[in-house]
Order: structure tokens, then sequence, then C-alpha cells
């Protein structure tokens, strides 16, 4: 079942100070586990303002890569699901793009993502 872009309200209330897992979508695929290659649809926010900063969705693609690679939230929050899930995570700093003044337009942000997984390679 394809899924169509998601919309993340404006969250009420302080940010998180740790990694913040909510399944929407548990999926019955195959397992992402840390390491493995992930296809994936997201959208991400940013926590205080509700903007958004980035979407596969708006590409019209979806994006594959190895976890790896990625910012730690998304190495913490991804394993686990299993290929036709969708997840939000709600990633502190310190799991994105680090403190105010790391050098990434993101830093010092508390962000917001809802991913859909699709494919796993292990």
């Amino acid at each position: 079942m394809a899924l169509s872009k998601p919309q993340i309200d404006r969250p009420d209330g302080a940010a998180p100070s740790d990694l913040k897992i909510d399944d929407i979508v548990v999926g019955e695929g195959a397992e992402a586990k840390p390491g493995d290659t992930v296809e994936v649809h997201y959208l991400g926010v940013e926590y205080d303002s509700g903007a958004e900063f980035d979407a596969s969705w708006n590409r019209g693609e979806s994006i594959e890569f190895p976890l790896r690679g990625l910012i730690q939230g998304w190495q913490d929050g991804i394993p686990g699901m299993k290929v036709g899930g969708r997840r939000q995570l709600t990633i502190p700093p310190h799991l994105a793009y680090g403190p105010p003044g790391s050098g990434h337009r993101l830093s010092g942000k508390t962000l917001i993502f809802i991913i859909d997984l699709l494919a796993v390679k292990h």
C-alpha cells in the first residue's frame, strides 16, 4: 500500500531531549537493522516552527541510502522498522546536526521526520 505525503502538526510543549520514536503504521515486511541500506520516503520539519525543510515527496521519488551515513537519530530510529511501516522520529540536536553554530543550517534544532520504509537491503 502506497502512503501519501504525511502532514505533521506543530507540536505543543518543550522539545524532547532524547530520541522519540512513534510508529504510525507498523509494517509487515522485512525489518531494518543497523547498517542496512534502506529505501524511504520522508518528510522533515523543524520542531519549534513546524516549517518543512525537506521532503522526498516533493521530488516525486523515494531515496535509498546506507543507514551508517545518516544522522544518528536515523541510525538509531529506523532499525526495528518493517517495510510498509510509517514512523515519526523526533530528534534532538545532539542526534541531528549538532549544537547551534555547528555549520549546518539545521544545527541546534530539534527535527521531526515521518519516514515510510519502502525496502531494506541487508
